[in-house]
């Protein structure tokens, strides 16, 4: 049998880093299955699923932990891949507007209250070309339950970005 695992790492950010942990993955003749990584304010940071067999689990494990005397923080988890409950709709959120504190907490605190689920998420500040003003961006991929009613999370929506002045736009996945 196989086993996903999933880990984090974050560290100073400094050539060879993605090789050191790759070596370590595929030593435990684990599978690179999904990755994210970035590079924020000097450090470099990253969740990594890899599928390795039953009996290589503890090992890639404890290899992994290993890394941690190499100035590596990381976290490991077994993955439970069963998914249950209501079956859902993927949607991609665009936000964009001037950068302020709660952009966020607003946001998921509307999307949470509707039992949605934030699937992934990318922001970033940038400055405005015109005016010089700093921009929040956001996007994110959303798992929205059958149940909800697609025009009152809109509205609902619509309501925070009036209050936050940021444009918010919800579009439907067609996969």
């Amino acid at each position: 049998m196989r086993t996903s695992v999933v880990f984090t790492f974050i560290g100073e950010d400094k050539p060879g880093l993605i090789e050191t942990i790759s070596e370590v993955v595929a030593s435990h003749e684990g599978n690179w299955l999904d990755s994210r990584m970035s590079q924020l304010a000097g450090k470099f940071a990253g969740i990594i699923q890899v599928g390795v067999d039953d009996i290589q689990v503890a090992d890639l494990t404890a290899a992994l932990k290993a890394l941690e005397s190499t100035a590596l923080s990381v976290l490991i988890e077994e993955s439970d891949t069963e998914s249950a409950g209501e079956p859902t709709k993927i949607l991609q959120l665009h936000l964009l507007g001037l950068d302020r504190p709660g952009i966020v907490h607003e946001v998921s605190q509307a999307l949470a209250s509707q039992a949605i689920n934030v699937a992934e998420m990318s922001t970033n500040v940038t400055t405005a070309a015109m005016t010089g003003e700093l921009l929040f961006n956001a996007e994110a991929s959303i798992e929205v339950p059958q149940s909800v009613d697609l025009d009152l999370l809109e509205e609902q929506l619509a309501r925070i970005g009036n209050e936050l002045a940021v444009d918010i736009d919800l579009i439907l996945n067609h996969e």
